[in-house]
């Protein structure tokens, strides 16, 4: 007899006949061996163990469904079928398995008395089928949390875990966060090894905001690449990076305080030597590079670099390139500490103004206001011009009320046009 499972997930589990004769539903065999196929990175002995059938058992139907169910609700299989052979000596069982790919790493939020390493090897021998990773689907996720609650009460921290997918906007899973919750974890102080006397007070200015916020890790990277990094690319130190925080516990109690170390290699200080742009038509290199602060021979602040360049794109916006971007590609020079830039200018596609609607206000006032706006139907769009309009042109010619102005923009990505409409609201 022969008995298979479509698909992980797909409950209840289906049995068909697939030879003449078939055993009764109820009867049960000595289970001589069990085998599993189709594995790439699970042993077959860590399978077997998950589903709790050992050689040497009475076993049957109804327990060969329930191990392929156990197997089937960790999400660990994209395909799981069985089958089994018996005769008057006992059963022979096989699993053929395809194991999910697509996995996803865990990430240990702020289990600050625990290297990875440890708490990786803790699971693996608590959780069956954990290798170190887990699918986006199935039930693994929720019994590693019920493992890790189990080792903070051996371990006497209180706290309860929870666990939250880490997938950035429209893209898949790329994570699982784990985090103690219902018991702070905090920061006391920072160290940063490797930093000379020179950064030390830079860095630990930046970084002063952190000092009595929670502990974590996501959030720490997200300070390193906003805050210190910063401290570093504005002077030139271009390949600085940061290792891994280190969190140390320094009290332990109602709340967990610790030290954080922020392991930094700085690396060469870079002058710029050139600053080139290409891909500009709608405006001349020269009046691009009048907005750009880098001068040769200083050192290549591409902190400022950034903020110029956001400046530019707002330039370009001002004459309906409004999707226009610049892309800077260094070219470093490690013998000379020395880098030049290329400015690469994608002007893309030429916006224009399209339809003006007024509404809110009496009809009057609103022919009147069309009358003042001089950013005409098929002009060229200027994405500042509405801001100038409110400051400078505007005037409400004898409105006897005051009123909030909503303006929005609507682009029409087919006709390359921005309609703009003004919604008067009266203030209450």
């Amino acid at each position: 007899m022969s008995c298979w499972i479509p698909r992980i997930l797909i409950l209840p589990f289906f049995c068909a006949v697939a030879v003449a004769q078939t055993p009764d539903p109820g009867k049960t065999f000595k289970l001589l061996v069990v085998h599993v196929k189709g594995l790439q990175h699970l042993s077959e002995s860590q399978v077997i163990a998950a589903t709790g059938l050992k050689a040497g058992q009475v076993a049957g139907e109804q327990e060969f469904k329930l191990a392929a169910q156990k197997l089937a609700e960790t999400g660990v299989f994209t395909e799981l079928t069985y089958s089994y052979e018996y005769s008057p000596a006992g059963c022979n069982l096989e699993f053929r398995v395809a194991e999910d790919n697509n996995q996803v790493p865990i990430i240990f939020e702020n289990f600050v008395w625990f290297s990875d390493d440890q708490l990786l090897n803790l699971l693996r021998t608590r959780v069956s089928l954990f290798d170190g990773k887990v699918p986006t689907g199935g039930n693994l996720t929720e019994r590693l949390a019920h493992a890790l609650t189990s080792i903070l009460n051996e371990r006497n921290i209180p706290g309860e875990v929870e666990y939250l997918p880490f997938a950035p906007e429209n893209e898949p899973i790329q994570a699982y966060d784990y985090k103690v919750k219902f018991h702070p974890v905090l920061v006391r102080n920072m160290e940063f090894p490797g930093a000379t006397p020179e950064d030390l007070p830079l860095l630990l200015a930046a970084a002063k905001q952190l000092a009595g916020q929670e502990y974590v890790r996501t959030n720490l990277r997200a300070q390193e690449r906003l805050n210190l990094l910063p401290v570093y690319h504005s002077r030139g130190y271009l390949k600085a990076e940061f290792a891994e925080a280190q969190a140390k516990v320094a009290n332990d109690g109602a709340q967990t305080l610790v030290d954080v170390s922020f392991p930094v290699t700085r690396g060469i200080q870079y002058k710029l030597s050139d600053l080139q742009f290409a891909g500009n038509t709608a405006f001349p290199a020269g009046k691009l590079r009048d907005l750009v602060h880098l001068k040769p021979g200083e050192p290549a602040n591409s902190v400022q670099l950034a903020e110029d360049i956001r400046q530019i794109q707002k330039l370009y916006g001002t004459k309906g390139y409004l999707f226009a971007h610049v892309e800077p590609v260094p070219n470093m020079d490690d013998s000379k500490a020395m880098v030049a830039y290329q400015l690469n200018v994608v002007e893309n596609d030429l916006y224009h103004m399209g339809d003006l609607s007024i509404d809110g206000i009496p009809a009057e006032n609103a022919s009147r206001m069309v009358a003042q706006w001089q950013m005409k139907k098929g002009d060229p769009f200027d994405s500042s011009y509405l801001q100038r309009f409110f400051s400078i042109l505007y005037r409400d010619f004898g409105l006897r009320k005051s009123y909030d102005v909503d303006p929005k923009q609507a682009i029409n990505q087919q006709e390359k046009t921005v309609s703009v409409s003004l919604h008067f609201v009266p203030r209450s």
